[in-house]
Formats: structure tokens, sequence, C-alpha cells
């Protein structure tokens, strides 16, 4: 197996656990702020823990752990308002507006890593948006605003994936993850009301952070190494299916829904599919 047979692999998996984020972060009752909080802070405990987040950290110079810490609160901002998205729509508008970050992706990377735009890109980028364009038709007006601050998110996420990549390879993966997690907490600490989670909270809590935050981010860093930006969150567009199906299942968000929503996530699926198919062709090629 290549290696980015591999990452394909494993960045893919990492999506599978991602679709559960939406569907938990419903699930739980506390607001976005602190449920982003209390997710980092368990993420940044367990890593404490865990001698090779610490040999990481030692053999990562200073200027290199502020990059990371930096980008450490674009995280936060995304998983902020990823969250509030959820919270004012529902999880399948959430995770369905994260298909934007892709075209987020193609218009900002030039920018930040000072290279060429890529037509390919841009035309694969664009040609999610009629999809979007459904999924908001099929949505009722009072979740409009979710889907805004999904878009939000979306950028946030787009920002912080190409920052993520271009320093991917120059530490190891749980120290990075322990130190973007660890800015969060810092951050948010500010700004986070006291609350005490019920226990059926702290359970949902737990597993968003163990299973669907400290595995797929850390694995994902990895895949990254062998993945362009543009690929890695053209993968994570499969998210929104994961997380639809599974709302049906869990939450009966169908409901809510028109089939405009349901065609418009078909023009994502369709896009993901076509631009690995390309992908697969350049680099055959």
């Amino acid at each position: 197996m290549t290696p980015s047979t591999r990452a394909w692999l494993q960045i893919h998996f990492c999506v599978i656990l991602w679709g559960f984020t939406a569907i938990i972060g419903k699930a739980i009752t506390l607001p976005a702020l602190p449920l982003v909080w209390f997710r980092m802070v368990v993420v940044t405990a367990i890593l404490l823990l865990i001698p090779a987040f610490w040999r990481g950290l030692v053999r990562m110079p200073l200027r290199l752990a502020a990059t990371y810490a930096g980008i450490g609160v674009l995280v936060t901002a995304h998983w902020v308002t990823f969250y509030g998205s959820i919270k004012l729509a529902n999880a399948s508008v959430a995770a369905t507006t994260m298909a934007l970050t892709p075209v987020f992706v193609a218009f900002v990377e030039p920018f930040l890593v000072k290279r060429r735009f890529d037509m390919r890109e841009l035309i694969f980028g664009v040609s999610v948006i009629p999809g979007v364009a459904l999924v908001v038709g099929g949505t009722p007006t009072g979740m409009r605003v979710g889907i805004a601050v999904g878009i939000v998110s979306a950028l946030f996420a787009a920002i912080f994936s190409i920052l993520n990549k271009q320093f991917s390879d120059k530490a190891s993966a749980l120290a990075v993850t322990g130190l973007e997690m660890a800015a969060g907490v810092v951050i948010l600490g500010f700004f986070v009301p006291f609350v005490r989670p019920s226990l059926h909270d702290s359970i949902l809590l737990l597993a968003l952070a163990i299973a669907c935050t400290l595995v797929p981010f850390a694995l994902s860093l990895v895949a990254l190494r062998h993945l362009s930006a543009f690929s890695s969150v053209l993968a994570v567009n499969m998210e929104p299916v994961y997380a639809i199906v599974l709302a049906i299942v869990f939450l009966g968000e169908q409901h809510e829904m028109t089939l405009a929503f349901y065609a418009g996530v078909a023009i994502i699926l369709t896009v993901v599919f076509g631009h690995g198919r390309v992908g697969r062709v350049v680099v055959s090629g």
C-alpha cells in the first residue's frame, strides 16, 4: 500500500468518526461555548498523560509551538461556530455547510502558501456551490442564521486545514494536537461561564473527546503529510453524508428537510467522488 493510499484510508476513517460529532453535539444539552471547552479539556487532559506528547513537546522549537497554538485558536473558532450552527439549525445543516470548506481552501490557500491558483481545484470547489444552494433552499427559514454561522465555521476550517498541512511534518501528531487543544482551553476559559454538565452530557462529552476528537484529529495530521489540504477537505465533504444518515437514524431530522436538501447533498457527493477520480488519474500519470 502506497503512503498516499494509506493516507486516503486514514482520512476517510477520520471522516466517519467526525460524522458522529454533529449527532453527539446535538444530543448534548450544553451551549456551544462550554461544549467546545469541555471537549478540549478532556482531550488535553488525556494527552498530558501520554509520554509521547511530552517527548514531542520537548523537541519542538518555541516559535513552532507558538504557531501551533495560534492554529489551535482557529480550530477553537471553527468548533464554536460549528456547534453554534447545530444549536441554531440542526446537525444535518451544520455538517452540510462544511462542504463550503474546499471552496474557501481553493481561494485562500494560494494567498497563505504563496502559490498559483490551481484551476482544477477552483472548478471542483465552485461546483459544490449549487449543492449548498439547494441545501439552503431545502431548509426552514428559521434555520438560516444557523446556516450563516456554519459557513463562517467552514472558513475557519479551511484556514486551519491549510496551516496544519503546511506544518504537519514538523512535529509529532500528538504534540501538535495537544498544543492546539490546550490553546483552545486557555482562550475559551476567559469566556465560558461556570457550568456543571449532567451525567448524560458527561458521558457524551467523553465519547466526543476521545472517539470523535483525539483519535481522528491526530490521525488526520498524519494523513495530511501525504495529501493536499484541498484533497483532504474534499474527503471531509463525506462528513455531511454520514452525519445526515446518522441524524435520520438517531434524531429523525428527515422530517425537517425537503427534497431539495437531499438533492444538494447528492451534488456534493458527486463532486467528492469526481475529484477523487481526477486526483488518482493525475497521480498515476
